[in-house]
């Protein structure tokens, strides 16, 4: 996998499909802070983005409300039954267990708080390793499930694994990471931005819709570096 290529050409993607085209970049705007504000009950936005993770090219406009508004509910339903297990860990391990032992020691025994604390650092570190182990699946997921239009192949297991197995497992996970070192970057930049009075703010919702649509388009590229599966 060329990773320069990648990059590039995502970021080209970026700018074709804001540069210039200031009323879809100021509408897409609007949208992710109506979703942000209505917690992702109106996610026009991450439809938006699931035709940019589709891989359509040229950058898609914003139309169709409607399929705006289901595309990105799947793309909310998706990633929130990729986020289970990690859920159910922390529940397990960090909350029931907290709770049992409070319960079996009582508040007023001093040890009590040293297990509730170790307890809940335990399911922490392992929702944490469960979430970056299945992150590499889920995002995957996620560009599947917008290349082939269908909910169910989100969760086709077998072609998701078949798929990035052409890719190249190695392939595909320098590629997660090299993404996640760019949203480092992006999340330090954003933050000294932040630091400027009023305009930081302004300025931080230009580049958040425009590393949104690079974010997507880069999946999308990894995504078909190698044939699909079924």
């Amino acid at each position: 996998m060329d990773y320069g290529n990648l990059i590039s050409g995502s970021f080209r993607y970026t700018k074709d499909a804001l540069w210039g085209e200031w009323w879809r970049w100021v509408l897409l705007i609007i949208l992710s802070l109506v979703q942000t504000f209505t917690l992702f009950l109106i996610p026009l936005y991450n439809g938006y983005i699931v035709r940019v993770l589709s891989g359509r090219t040229p950058p898609p406009e914003v139309d169709g409300w409607g399929r705006l508004f289901v595309d990105g509910w799947k793309l909310n339903i998706i990633t929130l039954i990729y986020l289970i297990p990690v859920l159910v860990v922390l529940a397990v391990f960090g909350g029931i267990a907290a709770v049992s032992a409070i319960a079996v020691r009582g508040l007023d025994n001093p040890d009590v708080w040293a297990s509730a604390v170790s307890a809940a650092f335990i399911g922490i570190l392992a929702a944490a390793i469960i979430w970056i182990i299945i992150s590499f699946i889920s995002l995957f997921a996620t560009v599947r499930f917008a290349h082939t239009g269908s909910f169910l192949q989100a969760f086709n297991l077998g072609a998701i694994f078949s798929h990035i197995g052409r890719i190249g497992w190695g392939s595909w996970i320098v590629a997660v990471i090299i993404l996640v070192l760019i949203g480092l970057v992006y999340a330090a930049v954003t933050g000294l931005i932040t630091s400027i009075p009023i305009i930081g703010w302004i300025i931080n919702l230009f580049l958040g819709v425009a590393y949104g649509i690079f974010h997507a388009r880069y999946l999308a590229r990894a995504y078909e570096s190698a044939p699909a599966v079924g």
